[in-house]
């Protein structure tokens, strides 16, 4: 056992009960498998474990579209004839289809991570997890990638109620394209992705897209090749992410780990062992941040389960057995039933002279971050005046006279008021 930390653990039941339709590689149920081997190990007992509190369609508007939102609450299998305009205008129906409960599906994985963001916001916690969450390709408006609802965007909406600078990474094997985007022009949010690059979806990440305008140096993307191994990524993950961490110094990171980055994904094509992709996780949470830890993407079934558990022993400290405790999934982890299993012999396209001249633009991208001000210097004037960082989307920041940091202000535009998710125990 190494340190331990104070974890909270989102999930509810119902999120395996959804069903994307026959032969679709995205599978709730993968969650519901998670869930069993995090009981069946006893991680249960180093976290506190919350069912969320489901936020409403408006408290999702505070990214989206509200005529999208609209859209997701009516849209059912059996009235999509009367919507063709609006599937093709939102993106649904192919990648992104109509199944039954979408929009309660949508509401269970967002209210998990716009709980805990709330949840750390309120200084109750250290670390917290929901492996429902990390769908990263929704748009403004759109559906994408098999995401609807952009969880990402919409806790880190709520952890910049509080904090000035708030760090998104993902180690999903696709680009976090839809999270870039929302906060391409703003210095308050960085986000740095580790992706598949090349006539792979969804096509964007190069690494000169840094950031526009106040944005600007504050989108890091490092674009990669098949085959990349554990030596490998952890070569570029621990400098870049070492680097930003001094540059930015955040007071929130937002991890997505998409677990279509490990050896043998159905459709992926890296070749990260469990410890490998684990790593990362380890590394950002040595720093101490406050962290929210999302799931993604990941599609051969047997392997998801087996590294988000594995990362749920990392996060609280624990060390666990190799050897997979009895579960009610027993059958799919055959027939080693262990946790860890050996990488391919694929080879990393990834030559070591592209990785570290790669590594060294993001890291000269970095040297244009505006350092934060020390906290050692005291000026009397709060950190926000020292150190103005504007933001060019809108964002609710509590002022100083709102005492309930769980009411959002109004919006001037619509005159309505939003609230934040609530927990429940």
């Amino acid at each position: 056992m190494t340190d331990q930390r104070r974890v909270s653990y989102f999930y509810d039941a119902e999120v395996g009960n959804y069903h994307y339709g026959q032969g679709h590689p995205m599978k709730p149920h993968r969650v519901r498998m998670t869930h069993n081997l995090v009981v069946n190990y006893g991680l249960y007992r180093k976290m506190e474990v919350f069912r969320p509190r489901l936020v409403s369609p408006t408290a999702m508007t505070r990214f989206h579209s509200d005529d999208y939102i609209n859209f997701l609450k009516v849209i059912t299998p059996d009235n999509m004839q009367d919507y063709i305009r609006q599937l093709q205008r939102f993106n649904v129906g192919e990648d992104c289809p109509v199944f039954d409960g979408l929009f309660e599906f949508c509401q269970l994985y967002t209210s998990g991570s716009i709980g805990g963001a709330s949840r750390l916001n309120e200084n109750m916690v250290d670390i917290v997890i929901n492996w429902a969450g990390g769908l990263h390709h929704a748009k403004k408006a759109e559906a994408s990638g098999f995401c609807y609802v952009n969880d990402c965007v919409l806790a880190i909406l709520e952890l910049l109620k509080k904090h000035e600078r708030v760090l998104y990474i993902d180690i999903d094997i696709h680009h976090g394209d839809g999270v870039e985007e929302a906060f391409y022009t703003t210095n308050r949010v960085m986000t740095c992705s580790f992706h598949k690059f090349g006539e792979y979806f969804p096509g964007t990440g190069d690494v000169k897209d840094y950031g526009y305008n106040e944005g600007k140096n504050y989108a890091i993307n490092f674009p990669l090749n098949d085959g990349m191994d554990d030596k490998a990524y952890r070569s570029i993950f621990r400098p870049v992410v070492g680097k930003i961490m001094e540059m930015f110094a955040p007071g929130a990171v937002v991890l997505q780990c998409g677990a279509d980055s490990l050896s043998g994904d159905r459709l992926g094509c890296f070749n990260l062992s469990v410890k490998g992709h684990a790593d990362c996780v380890e590394f950002v949470r040595s720093f101490g941040v406050p962290m929210l830890v999302l799931g993604g993407g990941g599609y051969t079934l047997r392997n998801v389960p087996r590294c988000w558990t594995y990362e749920t022993a990392v996060l609280t400290g624990e060390n666990v057995k190799d050897e997979l405790p009895f579960n009610d999934y027993f059958e799919y982890f055959g027939p080693d039933y262990r946790l860890h299993l050996p990488v391919s012999n694929m080879e990393n396209i990834n030559s070591p002279e592209y990785l570290d001249t790669t590594k060294s633009q993001l890291l000269e991208i970095l040297r244009d971050v505006e350092p934060v001000p020390s906290t050692q210097i005291q000026t009397g004037q709060v950190e926000s005046q020292l150190n103005p960082r504007s933001m060019q989307m809108e964002v609710d920041t509590p002022g100083p006279d709102e005492g309930d940091p769980d009411k959002r202000i109004t919006h001037e535009d619509t005159g309505r008021k939003e609230h934040a998710s609530e927990l429940a125990s």
